[in-house]
């Protein structure tokens, strides 16, 4: 039997809620504990960017901002994967110096500190100087940054779907199967 996954999903004030949906959409509570935290702005944004508001699935426990007695909270209790998205440059900043103000931040030094996988799905543009010394220092931590950086050879025919081929690589790095994008092929001769 295999071990579900414990998967804590983290959705900061970024623009690009449907990044967040869409990974809530295709992990199964029934296979994998999952998480959710919010930041405070994020609920603003999805709010904005999601007319029908969040959906989570059944199962999935949503937890408060401010309570340090998630789970998750401690290097005793670690989730296997974090995944931010998307995630603010403000908390990328944070997370690189160690900053744990609130449940999520300290998630994610608890995730980086116990070693476990941490995701973060910046969406940002352009960036500065600061920003790159900021994923510099979270890439030397072991951190995984994949940007929000829509693919165009999937053919993608709505604005779902291009969101899909980001979400794709997410499931990748997580470990979880999925067809939500074309893979590349070879070039046949």
């Amino acid at each position: 039997m295999i071990r579900p996954v414990k998967i804590l999903v983290a959705i900061t004030g970024a623009s690009g809620a449907l990044y967040a949906q869409r990974l809530l959409d295709n992990l199964n509570p029934q296979e994998h504990e999952l998480h959710v935290v919010m930041s405070n702005y994020a609920q603003q944004v999805v709010a904005e960017e999601l007319p029908g508001g969040l959906r989570l699935p059944a199962g999935v426990k949503l937890h408060a901002l401010k309570s340090m007695n998630a789970p998750f909270a401690s290097g005793s209790n670690p989730p296997d994967v974090m995944v931010v998205i998307p995630c603010t440059m403000g908390t990328m900043g944070r997370i690189a110096h160690g900053y744990s103000e609130d449940v999520l931040l300290r998630a994610a030094d608890v995730v980086l500190k116990e070693k476990k996988k941490l995701i973060l799905v910046p969406r940002e543009t352009p960036l500065s100087l600061i920003h790159v010394k900021n994923m510099e220092l979270l890439l030397l931590a072991g951190a995984t940054l994949i940007p929000a950086n829509p693919s165009f050879y999937s053919g993608a025919k709505t604005i779902i779907e291009l969101a899909d081929t980001v979400v794709a690589r997410v499931l990748d790095h997580i470990g979880v199967g999925n067809k939500l994008a074309p893979r590349w092929i070879e070039e046949k001769e």
